[in-house]
Parts: structure tokens; sequence; C-alpha cells
């Protein structure tokens, strides 16, 4: 296959809706025409390195290039990591790699370390595990009254600026980061001062967050993962059904606006439930251990409605499992906070903490008492999800992206890689501008109404889109 051009440039008039996620998505097309450099300068096209002999890829002038990941974690960043040192290992042996730790938190500290012969030799083990090796935090270079307090920064320092002459000083020509939009928009702002500045730096972004809702980038490294995960982690805490009569089980999953991984979690677990054998006369019922009910951010909330339909099953089979995004009935939670006069506290980047309002245990109370439950439990999946290593399907998608990735680097293409939503999925670097956050799940899917229908729950659309 070849590559597309380096802007991914949008479709001149709106594309219909991309079919249902692959487990392949389409590789990446070749360069044609001009190569974008961070800050708008324009490079010729050259021929990706993939497609030289070894001998022939160019070295181009690139000495040191520097890894950073951020914001929360999936089960991706590991791996990626991994994967962008092979392929430095492979095709530019000697670009020096450096990792900041603690994403920007290093950044702005000058804390990294250096990619030895025995680092490069071993970034395949990265693989086998979760988490971050290189290490995460939230930091938000635009907070600087946050950045003040924390230390990071003095009182009255830009911290863009701060964190961009800390790039300069440390001699990083190319800079990897992988994390959600606020990670790569604010890297893309640090090579934009630096040109500004005379200095070139080409950044080149991955798309991590187990939300999946990076726009225009179909599918999002680590999604599928966590799903998967969080299928695991319901088959065993929903074998608590029988552990008292009326049981009422609350699966919190990760989303605070998008629905996507309870969504796709949802499917997997009832998925995986047909492919299990069941023994109804000895109380082993397939019915019992289903999902009954699913709450995302982008559906109406309809408690009523919904309760009467939970407590006939309730009353049926003794129990009720329910699978709720931790972003859904926030607006009405944070309502009823603020009408009692609680402060609703946020984090760094203005976002709602979730966990101080606890929307698994607000959903809990509210269809307790209205369907009759005499046991209630909540179990969020959210950290076991996102801290596993990634499985086959995400391995596959990292290894092209992080190819990608590379490829880019060596010909000074900056932009995030990804499958581009408005390109027919194509995979290219996609121009920093049109990356942005907050992509709500599309609850018209064919394959989540085909899931709704089987579970018997009536879907209708929120009337706004949540922000918190």
């Amino acid at each position: 296959m070849l590559f597309r051009s380096s802007a991914c440039l949008p479709s001149p008039s709106p594309s219909p809706p991309a079919p249902p996620v692959p487990s392949t998505l389409p590789a990446p097309r070749s360069p044609r025409g001009p190569r974008v450099l961070a800050g708008g300068r324009r490079r010729p096209a050259r021929m990706a390195p993939s497609l030289l002999a070894a001998n022939e890829r160019p070295t181009m002038s690139i000495r040191r290039v520097a890894l950073l990941t951020a914001g929360g974690f999936a089960p991706c960043l590991s791996a990626a990591v991994g994967d962008l040192i092979e392929r430095y290992t492979e095709v530019a042996p000697d670009v020096e790699i450096i990792a900041y730790q603690y994403g920007y938190h290093g950044l702005l500290t000058g804390n990294y370390v250096v990619v030895d012969e025995e680092g490069r030799k071993n970034a395949g083990i990265l693989r086998d595990f979760g988490g971050s090796p290189i290490g995460n935090s939230r930091v938000k270079l635009t907070n600087a009254k946050n950045l003040v307090e924390r230390g990071l920064v003095a009182e009255g320092v830009n911290p863009l600026e701060f964190a961009a002459e800390q790039l300069r000083k440390d001699g990083v020509d190319v800079l990897h980061t992988i994390g959600g939009d606020d990670t790569n928009t604010t890297a893309a702002d640090l090579a934009a001062y630096l040109h500004e500045h005379d200095y070139e730096l080409t950044v080149v972004g991955l798309p991590k967050t187990i939300d999946n809702d990076i726009i225009p980038i179909r599918q999002s490294l680590g999604a599928w993962t966590a799903a998967e995960q969080g299928a695991g982690f319901a088959f065993n805490v929903i074998g608590e059904h029988r552990s008292n009569p009326r049981m009422l089980i609350v699966h919190e999953c990760m989303g605070r606006n998008c629905g996507y991984l309870t969504a796709e979690t949802a499917r997997r677990y009832h998925e995986l439930l047909k492919t299990k054998q069941w023994a109804p006369s000895l109380g082993l019922s397939h019915g019992r251990w289903d999902v009954h009910a699913v709450f995302l951010p982008e559906m109406k909330l309809d408690l009523a409605a919904e309760a009467e339909r939970l407590k006939a099953i309730m009353d049926e089979q003794g129990n009720v499992n329910i699978f709720l995004s931790e972003g859904a009935g926030v607006p009405e939670i944070i309502a009823e906070m603020e009408a009692a006069g609680q402060e609703v506290q946020r984090d760094p980047f203005g976002h709602v903490k979730l966990d101080t309002i606890n929307p698994g245990q607000w959903f809990a109370k509210q269809f307790a008492e209205l369907i009759g439950a005499e046991k209630v439990m909540v179990q969020k999946s959210g950290y076991y999800s996102r801290a596993a290593h990634a499985n086959a399907e995400d391995l596959a998608l990292i290894k092209k992206m992080c190819d990608l990735a590379v490829e880019c680097a060596l010909r000074g293409e900056s932009g995030v890689i990804g499958n581009d939503e408005e390109n027919d999925d194509e995979l290219c670097a996609i121009a920093f501008p049109r990356i942005a956050g907050g992509k709500p799940f599309d609850i018209t899917r064919p394959w989540f109404t085909a899931l709704m229908d089987e579970l018997g729950q009536k879907v209708e659309p929120a009337e706004a889109a949540p922000e918190h």
C-alpha cells in the first residue's frame, strides 16, 4: 500500500457514515504533494523509508527523538513505546532516543532518560505489560495557576514557552506524544512556538484513549483492549448476582462524555455469554447473567420508564445487571449537588472529578428504591481495564501506527496518526488543527441498536451533547 498526503485534508463534501469498526483497519497510503512542517513551512515530499532498501533510506538531520506519554492510562502506552523504539532501531539506529518521565511533568522539570543499547534490545518486552514504563501525569500547560501551585513553574512564567525552551535546550528534533487530544494539540502548540523562534520541531502524535472520542480518528489505541478487559471483569463481578435475593449490580465503566467504552464492553460481554453453556434447572440461567440495561451520556435518561422495565426483570428472576458509563446522568447529579450548596470539584483541565460525585452510587440509589432491590453492588472496571496490556487487536493497530509515525518523523511530517473518518478511514498523519476531543458515541451504529434490541431497552438520543 502507499501513504496518503501529509495534511490528510478533509473531503470537500461530507462522507457517508462509516461502517462499524473492522478488526483490521485500512493500510496507509503513500505521499502525494507537499509535506507540512510545524508552523506551516512546507518541504518536498519524500518516499517513505519502508519503501526503500535499508541502505537507501534518507538519514535526514534528526539527531534526537523524544517520547512522551500523558493523560490517563490506556492499554497501548507500553506497547507503543516499545514499538517506536524498535522501529527507530531498525530504520534509523543512529538517532538517539530519550523518554521524558511522567509526561509533561518531566518535560517541565527536564527529567528524562536516554534509551541505551540494552533498552533497545528489550523494547519488545514492553508489549507484555500495561501502564507506561516512562510514566504519565495530568499536566495542562495552559493552566499556569495549577502548575505554579504544584511547583512546576515559577510565578509569572509562561508554561508553554518554558516547556518549548526545554525542548530546545534538550536538543529534541522530533517529539512523539502518546495521548489524547489535549496531549497532542499541546505538543503542536509547542512546535508552533519553536517555529516562531527559528527552531524546527516535528511532532508526531499517537491517539491514546479508552473513550475512543478523538475527532476525526476512527479507532484510538487501547479502546478495544479496555472493552475486552471490562467484559472479563463483569463476568466475575456478575457472578455475585446470587449472593442475595433481589440483587442489583451496577458495572460502572469509564467514559466522561462518550459512551463508546461502555457500549463496546456491554456488547463484548453479551457476546461472551453466547459462548457459554447453561443449566437453567440448576439455577444457572443466561437471563440472570446477561446485561439488562446500558446507560450512556448520549442517551436520554428516563428513570421512571426504565425502573418499570427493570422491576419486571427483578420480580421474574431476582436480579438486575446494569452497565453504566460514568458520564451518564452527570448533569442531573451536578444540578442536584449545586442545588444543595455542595461544591463540584474539577481537575486541572476543568473536568468534573467524577470520583467525587460517584455516578454509580447515584444510579444505584435511584434504581434500588424504584425496583425494590434488597442488596446493591457497584463495581468499577476502569482502572482494571485501562492498565491492562494490549490485546492482539490493539497490538496490530499499534504496530501500524508506530511504523507510520516513525516514517512521518523521518520526513519531517507533523500530525496525529490515525484512520481518518473524513477520508475513508485512511491511515495518515492528520493535521493538528483538525484534532479535537469529545467525539460522542453514535448510538445509531447497527451493532449497538442490535444489542439494545436484544436487551429490550428503548434508545433515544439525549437532548443535548453532554459536557462536563
